[in-house]
């Protein structure tokens, strides 16, 4: 039985990274009915506000789930979201067993689900593939336990370090195929920040342009901070259809913040740490808004504010073979350490082609 536990969770394994691309702030999560040792339905959450992949797999299954036995990488929720429980529907269908992978550590359900079906009499055993369900959904579990987001320090730089010329022009330091692949990296993020410096020099739109990218719900959604509120309202930033979030100081003036909130931009007052924004405070309200994993993408001073408050989980770093040479901006900023043994330090470093470029990637932690 150990053995078919675990090729029935398998099967949900493959249908939750296969469905699951615009699920994020959900977890992905694949579903796999069995009964007489066949499969009677499956399916995979795939869109986030849709249904979710245990009630997709009791739809195809129809009648035939009387009786049989439920394997899904998630224990099913309890409570009214986006969607209703899908332990109701479990019960009202006959389903005999549930098998999960993991229980969810998400408050509202954290056991709940489990204890609702075992009320109803259906057994539940949980704990098959867990490993691999968790690095499934690292990134939610990450935001769950630590209460903010998972941040990425995304940046483009020559091979003598710059982000842009000593003129400021940064179009373009890497080449096609490593920007194909930063869409990519957007396109699995649920935010994506930048500070004023960047906003203001480069006038980016911040969306994902990758093809067959076709989510319109809002996501991922922009950051922008700007203690000053210089920002033009009508910046890239702001238009499209993703939506956008701003951060300021507590001293920003408040008709340029009422010019943005009519243009239905959320804007939140946090406070300073020092002469920058109190990253901390920002991370807080962003995993209020439901963002699981943040992408930052510069400038300088915003990367090293995000390394000097210990912020920074994982650094992908895209070097070009150009050199600019000069008094040009490097990708982290700041006050810089005067003793080498005080330097952030990446760790499980790795190293990959992109076209002509080279991708390091890096994490902060062990």
């Amino acid at each position: 039985m150990p053995d078919l536990d675990r090729k029935w969770m398998g099967r949900a394994l493959e249908l939750a990274k296969k469905k699951g691309r615009y699920v994020s702030p959900n977890p992905r999560v694949g579903a796999v009915l069995v009964k007489s040792g066949r499969m009677v339905g499956e399916g995979g959450h795939q869109k986030f506000g849709g249904p979710h992949a245990e009630i997709i797999a009791l739809k195809k299954a129809g009648a035939r789930a009387m009786g049989s036995t439920l394997y899904v990488t998630l224990e099913p929720c309890s409570h009214f979201g986006k969607t209703p429980p899908c332990t109701d529907a479990l019960i009202r269908s006959g389903v005999k067993k549930v098998v999960a992978a993991m229980r969810d550590p998400f408050p509202l359900v954290k056991g709940e689900g489990f204890k609702k079906l075992r009320k109803a009499g259906i057994q539940v055993k949980y704990g098959v593939l867990e490993e691999e369900a968790r690095s499934l959904n690292e990134p939610f579990l990450f935001s769950i336990k630590n209460r903010r987001p998972r941040v990425w320090l995304k940046a483009a730089v020559s091979l003598d370090g710059k982000i842009a010329t000593v003129s400021g022009k940064s179009k373009w330091i890497t080449g096609d195929k490593a920007r194909r692949w930063v869409h990519e990296m957007r396109s699995k993020a649920d935010a994506i920040l930048v500070g004023s410096g960047t906003a203001r020099m480069d006038d980016p739109s911040l969306t994902v342009r990758s093809p067959g990218y076709d989510r319109e719900d809002g996501w991922p959604m922009r950051v922008l901070l700007d203690g000053r509120l210089r920002i033009s309202p009508k910046a890239k930033i702001f238009q499209g259809k993703p939506r956008t979030v701003v951060f300021t100081s507590m001293e920003a003036p408040q008709a340029a913040q009422r010019t943005l909130e009519k243009k239905g931009i959320l804007v939140f007052r946090v406070p300073k740490r020092g002469k920058m924004l109190s990253l901390k405070a920002v991370l807080r309200v962003l995993h209020s808004l439901d963002v699981r994993t943040l992408m930052v993408e510069g400038g300088g001073q915003v990367h090293a504010s995000f390394l000097a408050e210990g912020l920074a989980d994982k650094v992908y770093l895209f070097l070009s073979p150009k050199i600019f040479g000069g008094e040009a901006p490097s990708w982290v900023g700041g006050k810089g350490v005067e003793n080498p043994n005080l330097a952030s330090n990446l760790k499980h470093v790795r190293m990959e082609k992109v076209g002509e470029d080279i991708l390091l990637t890096g994490r902060m932690e062990e």
